[in-house]
């Protein structure tokens, strides 16, 4: 995804920084398929998205400060990312889980910022497509294992039901995002309601916002995984600084 905002146009970074941890951080995730995806043609497909979410990470990051800075110097602290996207890969199924519940809302997103005339419009007249393949790779997955063998559905199964806690945070408000955010939630739940029912799945049962549950990435906080997979990522960058290829 490439582009910049319209002339004159104020960039709200809080957004952009957000929208930005968020891709950052999966394709991050994403990457660590890399040699280890179930077939080589899903190896392939998972890279793919990984290089269209770094993409979109780059032109985000950019419109809010010097992109490899914001990647590789900040604490963990300073990223703003949903807690959804950090958690392990875990299995195939709970890859896909996440991938299905992001990839639904991140399409969504972009089809209603596209929509409008705000600063992050031309970027998501773009991003838009790109999401629309991430949400189908996962759809056709996820049909894939819940109607396929006991023990697919069970996987998937339990994917779905661990990551659900971690779906509300997506429609907490951002500031900088002139969204419905009340209307994305309910067509986002009505989108993979759909593909669960078409599963032979249910939604799960459980909050996904209140005091017990998550909803702190944005602010910062940030489950214990993540520490991890961003040492690793900036490893190199802060190993030799000022370095150049």
């Amino acid at each position: 995804m490439t582009g910049t905002p319209g002339t004159g146009t104020a960039v709200p970074t809080t957004a952009a920084l957000a929208l930005g941890d968020d891709a950052l951080v999966l394709a991050q995730r994403l990457g660590e398929w890399a040699g280890h995806a179930p077939v080589l043609e899903e190896e392939v497909a998972l890279a793919n998205i990984a290089l269209d979410l770094l993409g979109q990470a780059r032109v985000l990051l950019s419109m809010a400060g010097d992109e490899d800075e914001l990647a590789y110097l900040r604490e963990e602290r300073e990223f703003t990312n949903l807690q959804l996207v950090e958690q392990p890969n875990g299995d195939f199924a709970h890859t896909i889980a996440r991938q299905l519940y992001f990839s639904t809302y991140q399409h969504l997103l972009y089809a209603a910022l596209a929509a409008g005339d705000g600063a992050f419009a031309p970027l998501a007249a773009k991003a838009v497509k790109e999401t629309e393949y991430h949400r189908d790779h996962a759809t056709q997955w996820t049909l894939r294992l819940g109607d396929g063998t006991d023990e697919s559905r069970a996987r998937i199964r339990t994917a779905l039901d661990a990551l659900w806690r971690f779906t509300g945070e997506m429609f907490q408000p951002v500031d900088g995002l002139d969204v419905d955010w009340a209307a994305l939630e309910a067509a986002w739940l009505a989108a993979v309601g759909a593909v669960l029912e078409r599963a032979t799945l249910e939604l799960p049962e459980g909050p996904r916002t209140g005091a017990w549950t998550a909803g702190a990435g944005r602010q910062g906080l940030h489950t214990e995984p993540f520490g991890r997979m961003l040492a690793e990522m900036q490893h190199l960058h802060r190993s030799h600084p000022g370095a150049t290829w």
